[in-house]
């Protein structure tokens, strides 16, 4: 089947990983992604274990795209950038607010001079307010947004910053599926492009909304407050690893409690129903751990499949690539790198029609392409130099 989005040429200024994860997903789906990146480099070249200048977590969010090295700062790398975006449907960028228009590319003008283009902006508190300026990174986004005061050590009860840049990507996922409303958008009123604006910290409160702020959903007569969503919901430590389960139903706890050897749990009062064992967390752990502690994790993975309860390994990060549903399902596949090494990455998840969008490539070293993508912008060799030499684009640098 023809990719989804073929056809469709994506200009990528984002750095780190809000703006390239989304603008990944969508070259997964077949779009056409140029990075323009400075000529310092993204953040993420230097995350991880590196080969040269290209580092793993780069590599996970620039995958197939073509890399172009501009120095936006000068007046001869915009008029580059020009080029480029007349031939584009999409442009994206995770500037703060107020510095595409020190560039010189006002959303106005560039919405007059180009009024197809589609300009995706993502901030990390939004074009204004008390924060608009200010600068935004994972930790502090997690901080405001709610997710860390829902992830609280259990034995001190401080709040807790997860271990992965969870505000970032879900802005990324946010900020993918806006770009494919805008698009269809597009379709209906006769080609006009539009802008979208996707704020770090709106995507994160969206995403906490339904489990982490429903004491926070009734305005009128609100009903008494419910045991926080997931306070006692801490993996379970087994005869020789670690497990995690989900038993809402009355059904799928008594399959639990049936898997664990001792079924006449599911008549105490306190775990008769889905409410009462909320209100008596602690209470339920206190009962369950002696026994999941006796049984090893292969045994209970069994028991809970034929009893129709949910329970799943802790898989360690080497485990996962071991998985035998991750490699089912072929999550992550190996592609070549711009260094001409194997790489692993992770495969977009959705299918259509049943087929897989996987990546061809991995990322490209810094200006990579700059050369290739200048030229089918139509410029000679003679123009091409004199930009390098200008410092406004640069070459990879040799080995």
């Amino acid at each position: 089947m023809t990719a989804p989005l073929q056809g469709i040429r994506i200009v990528d200024l984002s750095a780190v990983f809000s703006g390239p994860m989304a603008t990944a997903l969508l070259g997964d789906q077949g779009a056409e992604v140029i990075k323009v990146e400075s000529p310092e480099g993204d953040t993420t070249r230097f995350i991880g274990p590196a080969k040269g200048d290209l580092a793993a977590s780069y590599v996970a969010a620039n995958r197939g795209k073509r890399n172009l090295a501009l120095d936006l700062k000068s007046p001869d790398a915009i008029a580059v950038l020009h080029r480029l975006l007349a031939r584009a449907d999409v442009l994206v960028e995770n500037f703060r607010p107020g510095v595409m228009a020190r560039l010189g590319l006002a959303d106005a003008d560039l919405a007059a001079r180009y009024p197809g283009l589609i300009r995706v902006s993502i901030t990390g508190f939004g074009p204004d307010g008390p924060r608009g300026h200010d600068k935004a990174y994972d930790a502090v986004i997690q901080a405001l947004g709610g997710l860390a005061c829902s992830q609280r050590d259990p034995a001190s009860g401080a709040p807790v910053i997860m271990a992965s840049t969870v505000s970032d990507k879900v802005t990324a996922l946010t900020a993918a599926q806006a770009i494919t409303a805008a698009l269809f958008a597009r379709e209906r009123n006769g080609g006009r492009g539009s802008r979208v604006e996707v704020a770090m910290l709106d995507a994160t409160v969206a995403f906490q909304w339904p489990d982490a702020m429903y004491n926070h959903v009734w305005l009128d007569d609100p009903p008494a407050p419910f045991p926080e969503f997931g306070a006692t919901q801490r993996p379970w430590r087994t005869a020789d690893g670690w497990v995690a389960t989900m038993v809402p139903q009355q059904a799928e706890f008594q399959g639990l409690c049936n898997a664990l050897g001792h079924p006449e749990i599911t008549q105490d009062p306190r775990f008769a129903s889905q409410v009462a064992r909320y209100r008596h967390g602690p209470e339920v752990r206190a009962v369950l751990e002696p026994l999941f502690a006796q049984t090893d994790t292969a045994t209970l993975e069994q028991r809970c499949r034929e009893e129709g309860a949910a329970l799943g390994r802790i898989n360690e990060r080497a485990d996962l690539l071991a998985d035998p549903q991750v490699l089912h399902n072929g999550c992550a596949v190996v592609v070549t790198n711009g260094d001409g090494d194997r790489v692993r990455v992770a495969r977009s998840a959705a299918r259509f029609d049943g087929q897989a969008q996987v990546p061809t490539q991995g990322a490209a070293r810094l200006g990579e392409h700059s050369t290739a993508v200048l030229q089918d912008l139509g410029l000679d060799d003679a123009r091409i130099a004199a930009l390098v030499a200008s410092g406004a684009v640069r070459l990879p640098r040799a080995g």
